[in-house]
């Protein structure tokens, strides 16, 4: 399956997939590849997998089967991308680190022939006691990255970020300052709060930053001594806020057309941007 991507524009359809991740890391590929390869089929030229796409099962298990990026998996999307000649944002996978008890939790975006454009490693780790259902400290298992990461591809200039870096807007406005058109959220939000946050947050961010955002979320039961129950309902939100394009707590794909050049409109008529007062003490 090579479908022709056509010419290069300001418009392409892009894709936000819902999968349910175990500790079975064969399954989650074949999982994965055939629901990037059906929304390739559809004619997405962008796909966003979820956070912890390759393993979500037992985190102290996690560690020890981390890869690097010239690993199994890394590689296994590049070729998936490279195959299919899209661009391909591996939601996250658990990168080795060189600490020998936490890997990184990783995003890795890849361009039409396989090449990694760039990574990011998640910056804000899960660390909360909010009841039985949603108590998980992250940071146990995870090292924070230390880098935010924008980059500029032949679609657009795109943001990354993972799951709970959604609520910190001030890494958003930093990913606009840096150029960001469209922002991605890979994430595996819990049932408890994704269903009272996770459409409010990814709204906000997509508002107060004038961007596109995609979220490719984790759905359903998982075998990870924890967080078994995750929230769904990957979306892509337009820069004036809109939910384009959403799904449910199944498998599945979301697909919407995406119009960069809606993001210059929307800031051409609302110039948030230039109307900051920034050192200015507001009391």
């Amino acid at each position: 399956m090579t479908p022709n991507p056509g010419p290069l524009s300001n418009r392409f359809l892009a894709a936000a997939i819902n999968m349910t991740s175990t500790s079975d890391e064969e399954a989650n590929w074949n999982s994965a590849r055939s629901l990037i390869e059906k929304a390739a089929s559809h004619g997405a030229r962008f796909i966003v997998t979820p956070e912890c796409t390759n393993y979500l099962g037992p985190h102290p298990r996690k560690v020890e089967l981390a890869e690097t990026l010239e690993g199994t998996t890394c590689q296994r999307f590049s070729d998936l991308a490279a195959r299919l000649r899209l661009h391909l944002l591996l939601g996250s996978f658990n990168e080795k680190s060189h600490e020998t008890d936490r890997c990184y939790n990783t995003s890795v975006l890849f361009g039409p022939d396989g090449a990694i454009l760039g990574t990011y490693r998640k910056l804000h780790l899960f660390d909360v006691d909010l009841s039985p259902e949603v108590r998980f400290f992250e940071s146990a298992t995870c090292r924070p990255g230390k880098e935010i990461s924008c980059i500029e591809t032949a679609l657009g200039t795109i943001g990354l970020t993972i799951c709970y870096d959604l609520r910190f807007p001030e890494l958003y406005r930093r990913l606009l300052d840096l150029g960001a058109q469209l922002l991605c959220v890979p994430s595996a939000f819990t049932m408890a709060t994704g269903k009272d946050h996770w459409h409010v947050l990814l709204r906000a961010r997509a508002i107060e930053t004038q961007c596109w955002l995609i979220a490719a979320g984790q759905c359903g039961e998982h075998d990870d001594e924890g967080l078994r129950h995750s929230y769904g309902h990957s979306v892509i939100i337009d820069p004036w806020g809109v939910v384009r394009a959403e799904l449910g707590e199944e498998p599945g794909i979301a697909l919407a057309e995406v119009d960069l050049a809606a993001v210059q409109r929307v800031r051409d008529g609302l110039p948030m941007t230039q109307h900051r007062r920034l050192g200015v003490d507001i009391v």
